[in-house]
């Protein structure tokens, strides 16, 4: 049976769904960037023991699904337990979260390593801290460089968050994917309306970032 629904109440549909991806990607940003930042402080550790550990989750993140991560996070400690340990939008957000850190980790520890030794050393001449001179030397330094792939990976977060469906978080292609059920397709088509747009707005974001930073050329 097809059932039809006017542009508008499908519109509603999709912004309700629509509304969901937002909070997930925004909340994965808030959790996964600032702990990006200790992973890759981790990774560059000299004490070998919390280095190597944290390189294998590393490995082990990269190199698996973000859907299966999704999954295991959702399903394993219910069958364990006996019970969920954390609501389908939670258990999607931490595995959101653990993978985008683990990916914005490396491209933290590439910037940070491409920064030349010799501005470390002028700050230990001035008599700086490390922090300050990570903080008020390196840090924006990093940012400038990063923010070409930062901006891949933030990109690729807007997309993935349709993987959230896989456990039932109805976010705006599911609700796409609803109607489908129902017969009506080309609710399918509009959701590209809405991640373009977003898409959009987010590269102009990051372009204006870019030159605002254009400071640091040389």
């Amino acid at each position: 049976m097809v059932r039809t629904m006017s542009f508008f109440d499908v519109s509603a549909n999709l912004w309700s769904g629509f509304q969901t991806t937002l909070l997930l990607f925004a909340l994965t940003l808030v959790f996964s960037l600032p702990l990006g930042l200790l992973i890759s402080f981790g990774s560059m550790s000299k004490f070998a023991p919390l280095r190597y550990p944290i390189k294998v989750i590393i490995w082990i993140v990269r190199g698996t699904p973000l859907m299966l991560q999704i999954m295991i996070i959702f399903y394993v400690p219910g069958f364990i337990l006996g019970t969920p340990i954390a609501a389908r939008f939670n258990a999607a957000l931490i595995a959101f979260s653990i993978n985008y850190a683990c990916y914005f980790s490396e491209i933290y520890r590439g910037g940070i390593e491409s920064i030349s030794r010799s501005q470390f050393e002028a700050g230990q001449v001035l008599g700086m801290s490390k922090s300050q001179i990570f903080f008020r030397v390196v840090f924006l330094q990093v940012i400038k460089r990063i923010i070409p792939p930062m901006s891949n990976e933030v990109i690729t977060l807007v997309k993935d968050t349709a993987l959230a469906r896989i456990i039932v978080v109805v976010e705006i292609l599911m609700e796409a994917q609803l109607l489908a059920a129902v017969g009506m397709i080309w609710p399918l088509f509009y959701t590209g309306v809405y991640y373009l747009a977003f898409v959009g707005i987010l590269t102009l974001l990051f372009g204006f970032a870019e030159k605002r930073l254009s400071y640091f050329k040389a």
